[in-house]
């Protein structure tokens, strides 16, 4: 449990908002070199390792990317406007301390806006919208903040660093999808799978699952799995009728999300995954969802279609700076993802 947890340290306390994953990318990297043949990292992106075996062939995924923000404007005091990369509830960005990734490094500010000292009493009364929100990064114009290597187009992302709560439970930023891209890893090193398993870090799934749709397409594997995290209903605001699962209690198999507009789960991807689980009593919960979905409806719908399945880590206030998971869970993913590569050709 301590190397996942330092790896998910790790993972999460580095920065690589959609577009700009090559940080995260080089940590992954040095961890699965020594377990497969060979990486490379193809036009989009995506860090693709392959380790030579036989049929069929497994495709494990998890995305690289985390949600973050753009410089859109300098102004002339040198404030800088931003739109948001990927989805923001915007009340969670305020006051929030990030870092502007410049070509030359990175440079440290925070987000404002107007004080509620000077706001009207019905304007208190509204949430602060992003569009309304700057980014002071101390300058006093913009030629100073350009001068920074500043522009519009600097990709920017929260500064929060991991922390350890209770128990086996932890927080950070960008849990959504370091969580995954951790399950991914340790099964690779776990399994004892003799099929080929291709092993990817997909770019850009929060911005449209664009880097699991080419990465499908080139691989074009006999069946996936796609690691994520998902929605808990085990705290206050929420209750178990919008999102039965919780933490704590093993890795989520997804039948269906989005309503059925995302991954719809076959009968016999939905046996593999159960079937294994119970032949190594490792537990498991159902998740039949309305709102998200993963990388996997992308890789399903690639070519005459790829049979897919989602392991999933309960991930609480995901999409924001402090998400918070139980580190067993992501272990138990781990565990299930390895041993459904070793069982892959009972089933297809």
């Amino acid at each position: 449990m301590s190397d996942i947890k330092s790896l998910l340290e790790k993972l999460s306390n580095a920065h690589g908002i959609s577009g700009w994953e090559g940080s995260v990318q080089q940590i992954v990297k040095e961890e699965i070199a020594p377990y497969v043949d060979e990486v490379r990292i193809d036009k989009l992106g995506n860090l693709i390792a392959v380790k030579k075996g036989e049929r069929p062939s497994v495709m494990i995924e998890a995305h690289a990317d985390e949600i973050g923000l753009m410089v859109k404007q300098v102004d002339e005091k040198g404030f800088l406007r931003f739109i948001r990369i990927g989805g923001w509830f915007d009340q969670t960005l305020l006051n929030q301390r990030v870092v502007i990734h410049t070509r030359s490094g990175p440079i440290k500010g925070v987000i404002g806006c107007k004080p509620p000292h000077v706001m009207k009493e019905e304007e208190r009364k509204k949430i602060v919208e992003g569009r309304d929100m700057f980014i002071d990064v101390g300058c006093c114009s913009d030629k100073e903040a350009e001068a920074l290597g500043i522009f519009p187009g600097t990709p920017v992302s929260i500064d929060r660093t991991f922390a350890i709560l209770q128990g086996d439970r932890v927080t950070g930023k960008a849990f959504d999808n370091r969580a995954g891209l951790v399950a991914m890893i340790e099964a690779l090193k776990r399994t004892q799978s003799r099929s080929t398993i291709y092993a990817v870090a997909t770019v850009q799934e929060e911005v449209g699952l664009k880097g699991a749709k080419v990465a499908a397409y080139g691989l074009d594997p006999d069946v996936a799995i796609a690691s994520d995290v998902t929605v808990p209903g085990d705290h206050p605001g929420i209750e178990k009728k919008d999102a039965p699962i919780e933490m704590g209690k093993g890795p989520v198999v997804v039948v269906a999300d989005a309503s059925g507009r995302g991954i719809m789960a076959t009968p016999q991807v939905l046996e593999w995954m159960v079937g294994t689980a119970r032949e190594f009593g490792i537990p498991v919960q159902m998740e039949a969802s309305e709102g998200g979905t993963t990388d996997a409806t992308s890789i399903y719908l690639t070519k005459s279609g790829i049979p897919t399945g989602v392991i999933s880590v309960a991930t609480r206030y995901i999409h924001s700076p402090v998400e918070l998971l139980c580190l067993s869970d992501v272990e138990r993913s781990a565990e299930l993802m390895a041993r459904c590569m070793e069982t892959a050709g009972r089933y297809f």
